[in-house]
């Protein structure tokens, strides 16, 4: 799959919905295939894969049990929305107004790096969701208590 996808950019969705990807993030995130796949998550952003990272994440999901009605959503979610894309020449791929209403991408977008694969936010409200969790308590979370900087 190449290198771990890290770092925070602004990039600018275009009046069609087409995204610029970052020219260092390119070839990695095509080493595997020629297109990425995109999708909804629960939280309100737009997920960014390279297919052979997708894959083992499409296969856990696509076992969700359909009798549980948060999985049903989280597999509604992952699998409805998911969409494989290719670049254009220019680099650029098309974020369907589907998953743009989802996540509410209007011009200014965060592509958030999550070493396998990229979080597209709107910029707004990745400001918002960011400050709310910088605001909390400091202490890390469960499972996290060993972690340390």
């Amino acid at each position: 799959m190449g290198g771990a996808f890290h770092g925070a950019t602004v990039v600018t969705l275009d009046a069609k919905g087409r995204l610029a990807i970052p020219t260092r993030h390119r070839d990695a995130l095509l080493a595997s295939a020629k297109h990425l796949v995109l999708t909804a998550h629960p939280e309100g952003c737009v997920l960014l894969y390279p297919p052979a990272a997708w894959e083992p994440v499409r296969a856990r999901a696509e076992n969700f049990p359909s009798f549980h009605p948060q999985a049903s959503w989280w597999k509604r979610l992952l699998l409805g929305f998911e969409e494989h894309v290719a670049p254009d020449g220019s680099g650029r791929i098309l974020v369907s107004g589907a998953l743009r209403q989802h996540a509410q991408l209007e011009r200014d977008v965060m592509l958030v790096g999550q070493g396998g694969y990229f979080e597209l936010w709107d910029s707004g409200l990745w400001s918002a969701k960011l400050a709310q969790a910088l605001s909390g308590p400091a202490a890390p979370p469960a499972g996290m208590e060993d972690f340390s900087l």
